[in-house]
């Protein structure tokens, strides 16, 4: 075993934290980690979201004795399928990238496992694309899932024109989102004679109020799976895995515009992503921006010198009390 994922407590987490900060490990930082150290043949991050990576050589000894004696105060390892019943059934995982970057299509990639799927992954680290820094490795994950046999995988990209038509005629990220979702869904099921087992539910993220949104969208191929929509769905490996091969694609075609345009495209929507913006603009005009770039983003109001569109109050789904949200 090279590497292992377990969910922790708070009160987990407070017991391996002085393990990782008693000296023996190299801390470090990593992105969205609460806490990280390094050995020779060993790391161990301990992310925000609660979930616990260790990986290296030396990652079935960390489990063994310290991880499950001292911090989980018992003994897992070997018994996940009893831990968690459905952890290896047949399933799709969906997942998107791009939704928060001005610049560069949406991309929405779904991905079936199986139990021997799901096992060749047990070693390579297959996990949330927004816990990877590199987007180097991201690539690199993202080729060893698509050569991963018995996977079967699909990426659906919306250009920024069409894209831009979409959101105009829907008036909502969030139908868009569920158009793809729903379209991804449905490719991966016309290759149902390369799954061994067909699968018992699609898992997404829950980007909207309800799963009605995407279950709207699907055709009758799509009706007949079960469709399951969780805050944090991503700790599923169908569904991080489906954010690796989404990432991927995005990266690829953000630098494959910016190649086209002969500038450099950046990620997000930041200050440096405003800048970029104009400096596009002075270079290719206005009309040129569309082909780029998400126009409903509030950047593109700013950068073309017009109104800003009130601001509405954004809350997560399910929430009572949410806080504005970004654009």
């Amino acid at each position: 075993m090279t590497t292992y994922t377990v969910k922790l407590t708070p009160e987990e987490a407070a017991r391996l934290e002085p393990i990782i900060r008693d000296g023996s490990f190299q801390t470090r930082q990593v992105p969205h980690a609460r806490f990280s150290g390094a050995k020779p043949d060993l790391h161990v991050t301990f992310y925000e979201s609660g979930k616990l990576v260790v990986q290296g050589k030396g990652t079935q000894d960390f489990v063994e004795f310290v991880v499950e004696p001292q911090v989980l105060l018992s003994a897992r390892l070997g018994y996940e399928d009893t831990l968690e019943p459905g952890r290896l059934d047949p399933r799709i995982g969906v997942d998107e990238s791009g939704k928060g970057d001005f610049f560069g299509p949406m991309c929405i990639a779904g991905v079936y496992v199986n139990r021997d799927v799901l096992m060749a992954w047990r070693d390579i680290g297959v996990r949330d694309s927004k816990s990877i820094s590199s987007e180097s490795q991201v690539a690199r994950l993202a080729k060893k899932i698509r050569e991963t046999p018995g996977c079967v995988w699909n990426v659906v990209a919306i250009g920024n024109e069409a894209y831009n038509r979409m959101h105009q005629s829907n008036g909502s990220v969030n139908r868009v989102l569920a158009w793809g979702h729903a379209r991804v869904i449905e490719n991966l099921l016309t290759q149902k004679h390369r799954m061994s087992q067909p699968p018992l539910r699609a898992i997404s993220d829950q980007f909207a109020s309800s799963k009605a949104t995407v279950e709207k969208a699907l055709m009758a191929a799509g009706k007949t799976l079960e469709l399951v929509q969780r805050h944090k769905a991503e700790e599923d490996p169908a569904v991080a895995a489906a954010s690796i091969l989404a990432r991927d694609e995005f990266v690829t075609r953000l630098r494959q515009l910016g190649e086209q345009y002969g500038v450099v495209l950046p990620k997000g929507a930041s200050d440096q992503v405003e800048t970029a913006a104009r400096e596009f603009v002075e270079l290719h005009g206005t009309a040129a921006l569309a082909r780029v770039a998400k126009m409903h983003f509030r950047t593109s109001y700013r950068v073309l010198g017009l109104p800003e569109p009130e601001k509405k109050e954004w809350r997560r789904p399910g929430e009572v009390d949410g806080a504005s949200g970004k654009e």
